[in-house]
């Protein structure tokens, strides 16, 4: 049987699938003059291909189906299967519609919208896989026919699981940034050495398809080799989104890295709570290139009420900083506009952004994604029909104390806040010992510009329009 997996490159601005955002996706479209430069350099240096792509050829191949992978064209076969994803939903359907159309060929879909959101998809699909879809794809692979709602639990043990297989992945779409510099873009293999996650955080959607499971460290350091065996300069980034929750486990996956030897360099998400300095040293010794971390807000009667547990502004702090002087990059995210927000909380957090120093920032707007229980309690609230305008970027809901303007020149002011600042540029390029009082007064210029704007907009602070 030839099977056809569609891991289709999204239109319209930068989309991001597969795991990001719990498997919904996002769109970045650049709204100002910073976020324009933001998206055309996520789009040339965040390339990256689906895991979940990878682990479903795999299956495939290795019970003897001829596998083909297509980021766009519609290829014959004898059944093909979507990644789906809300914000390029349209895309993923028009591709189903001219693929049955052409080769007369079954078409199903898979993913967290087959799995939450069918309705998007129902009408255009013989089939959904509701849930991971590793279980149901073994099925598929022994010969069983699919269709309608196809119930796929999850795998419990996920040491038993087959390597993805990159080798069967068309070349050249594999390329990421490393750390600082844009130019050193490498082939980049996305690794999931967990799923879902243990935390109850809820305006996330990573937790709704899947309890919390972990690979072994041995397992993780067999892909790792096997990655190594096929591929020079492998850059892994590892999407859990928490990585070290689990310290022993993280720790082996370094030991062993280091044990074999393997010439790879590799990111991580986590909490910068379940980071301390001997396990930076001994990442960073296995090869951490970067660490990308949830702030999310300031203040943290904010961040309770949405089941998020606050992290010590003075911890961040020291972490991010020791991550610097060891030359690891940070990323940290950002929400604007959580329910409590007012236009002086958001520009806190903003702020504090700044001032804590990380490599690289990235700002969204609070988004209620099916399925989470933040949907089911901002349901009320919620104002967009077009599920495509979930993307992170877009207000899709009625603030109670900002308007949807409100909340687009805040995503626009925190981006132009953090990347347009001289600093920023010197330390991104690693030229922190320049300091030149010039810069600092240029610096100093920006941040009052800044300021005037953000007055200009919402008025003085302590003013009434401020305050909401």
């Amino acid at each position: 049987m030839r099977v056809v997996l569609a891991d289709l490159k999204g239109r319209g601005g930068f989309v991001n699938k597969d795991t990001v955002v719990g498997g919904y996706g996002s769109r970045f479209r650049g709204f100002s003059w910073t976020t324009r430069w933001v998206e055309r350099a996520r789009k040339l240096y965040q390339n990256v291909p689906s895991i979940h792509v990878a682990y479903l050829a795999a299956i495939f191949a290795d019970a003897g189906h001829d596998v083909r992978i297509t980021h766009e064209k519609a290829v014959e076969g004898d059944v093909a299967l979507v990644l789906s994803s809300m914000v390029d939903h349209r895309h993923e359907v028009e591709w189903a519609e001219e693929t049955k159309r052409k080769f007369r060929m079954p078409v199903g879909f898979f993913g967290a919208p087959a799995t939450h959101t069918p309705e998007l998809l129902a009408n255009h699909a013989d089939f959904l896989i509701k849930g991971e879809p590793e279980h149901a794809v073994m099925r598929m692979a022994a010969g069983e026919t699919m269709t309608g709602i196809v119930q796929s639990p999850a795998i419990s043990n996920l040491d038993t699981l087959p390597f993805p297989a990159w080798d069967l992945f068309p070349r050249g779409r594999v390329r990421h940034a490393i750390g600082r510099s844009l130019l050193a873009a490498h082939s980049a293999f996305p690794v999931l050495s967990s799923r879902s996650c243990p935390e109850f955080c809820t305006y996330c959607p990573h937790r709704i398809t899947a309890p919390y499971r972990s690979r072994s460290p041995e397992n993780v350091v067999a892909e790792i080799e096997e990655i190594c065996r096929q591929n020079n300069r492998a850059y892994l980034i590892f999407r859990d989104p928490l990585f070290t929750k689990e310290r022993d486990r993280s720790m082996g996956i370094a030991e062993g890295i280091i044990r074999k030897g393997l010439p790879v360099r590799f990111e991580c998400e986590t909490r910068l709570d379940d980071l301390d300095k001997d396990l930076i040293d001994l990442l960073h010794r296995a090869g951490l290139a970067t660490v990308t971390f949830g702030v999310e807000a300031l203040d943290p009667a904010t961040l309770k009420k949405v089941g998020r547990r606050p992290i010590p502004p003075e911890h961040q702090r020291e972490i991010v900083a020791y991550c610097r002087a060891k030359g690891i990059s940070t990323e940290g995210f950002y929400v604007l506009g959580f329910l409590t927000d007012t236009v002086e909380s958001i520009r806190a957090s903003i702020e504090y952004s700044v001032d804590l120093g990380s490599t690289l920032a990235l700002y969204k707007i609070l988004t209620p994604y099916p399925g989470t229980p933040l949907y089911k309690h901002m349901k009320p609230l919620i104002t967009e029909t077009d599920p495509e305008k979930f993307d992170g970027y877009t207000p899709t809901f009625q603030h109670p104390n900002l308007s949807a303007d409100d909340l687009r020149y805040l995503l626009a002011a925190a981006y132009a806040r953090f990347y347009f600042r001289p600093s920023w540029g010197v330390n991104y390029l690693g030229l922190g010992r320049w300091h030149l009082s010039a810069l600092r007064r240029l610096e100093a210029y920006l941040q009052r510009r800044h300021v005037e704007h953000h007055i200009a907009f919402f008025g003085a602070p302590g003013s009434k329009a401020n305050q909401q």
